[in-house]
C-alpha cells in the first residue's frame, strides 16, 4: 500500500482466558481499516493487565500469557506484549498505548524524545524488527470493543486527560456489535464529537457473544467450551487446573 499510514493494534484487558473473540478482534478490524481508510494494519498486540488489577477471579500473568501465545500461534501478525505484566502496579490503558507508541518511536519512526532511554529489544518485542525497512511512519491505536467507548461516560472511573489522550492523540478502534449504538455515546460526549475523527467504528456483522466471563462460568460448571476457546488453551486450563477445573 503505497502511501499509506502503518498501523499497530494494541488491544489491552485481561483475557481471563483469551477467547476466540478476542482474536477476532484483530481479524474484524484488519479488514475494516484496509477496505475504508488508508491504514496499513503491520501488526497486533495483545497486552494483558498487571495481576494487581485486582479482579475476582484473575489467574495469574504468566499463564494468562502462555494461554495468550498458545492461542496466537496460528496468527502471523498478533503478538504478545507482556510490558503491563512486568511492571511494580497496574498500568492505566492510555500509559499502555503511550509506552507501545514510544517503542515504535524508538525502534521504527526515529523521531525519539531525548527525554526517552532507547528501548531495548528482546525476544518480546522482535516483532518490530520487520517494521524498520520503510520511511513510513507508524502509530499505534487502542483496539477494543463497544463496551470500553461506552465506559468512558462512567463518572470517576476515566480521567479526562487519558480519554482526551487515548482518542485525540493515538485513536481508537471500536468493535461493534448490531443493536448497538456508540455513535449514541459519541454524540452525547464533548470529547468524543471533537476527536471523532480518529474514532472508527467496526460492526461485526457475524455477531460472537463469546466473552471470558461465560466462558470461566462452562468451565466450573464442567461444561464444554470446545469452538469458544482455541484448543491448545483448553488443554493449557484443565492441564494447570485453572478456573477450578481440578474438580472436575
Amino acid at each position: 500500500m503505497t502511501g499509506s499510514h502503518r498501523v499497530v493494534l494494541l488491544a489491552c484487558g485481561s483475557f481471563n482466558p483469551p477467547t476466540n473473540m478476542h482474536l477476532r478482534m484483530f481479524e474484524i478490524a484488519r479488514d475494516f481499516l484496509h477496505r475504508t481508510t488508508n491504514y496499513n494494519v503491520v501488526a497486533g498486540l495483545i497486552s494483558p493487565v498487571h495481576d494487581k488489577y485486582g479482579k475476582e477471579g484473575l489467574v495469574n500473568a504468566s499463564d494468562r500469557i502462555q494461554m495468550l501465545r498458545l492461542a496466537l500461534n496460528s496468527s502471523s501478525w498478533v503478538h504478545v506484549s507482556e510490558w503491563e505484566t512486568q511492571q511494580d502496579e497496574w498500568t492505566p490503558t492510555r500509559e499502555a498505548v503511550q509506552y507501545h507508541q514510544e517503542l515504535v518511536d524508538s525502534v521504527v519512526n526515529g523521531n525519539v524524545d531525548p527525554t526517552v532511554k532507547r528501548q531495548r529489544l528482546d525476544s518480546s518485542t522482535s516483532w518490530l524488527t520487520h517494521l524498520a525497512g520503510s520511511t513510513d511512519p507508524v502509530s499505534v491505536k487502542l483496539l477494543c470493543g463497544a463496551d470500553l467507548l461506552e465506559s468512558f461516560a462512567r463518572p470517576g472511573l476515566w480521567k479526562d486527560e487519558d480519554i482526551e489522550a487515548l482518542v485525540g492523540k493515538y485513536g481508537i478502534v471500536v468493535i461493534t456489535r448490531e443493536g448497538s449504538n456508540p455513535y449514541k455515546f459519541i454524540y452525547e460526549s464533548d470529547v468524543l464529537t471533537r476527536h471523532q475523527k480518529n474514532i472508527h467504528i467496526v460492526t461485526e456483522w457475524i455477531t460472537n457473544e463469546v466473552s471470558s466471563t461465560k466462558v470461566r462460568r462452562a468451565l466450573r460448571r464442567g461444561e464444554s467450551v470446545k469452538y469458544l476457546v482455541q484448543d491448545s488453551v483448553i488443554d493449557y486450563i484443565y492441564k494447570n487446573a485453572l478456573y477450578n477445573t481440578h474438580n472436575k
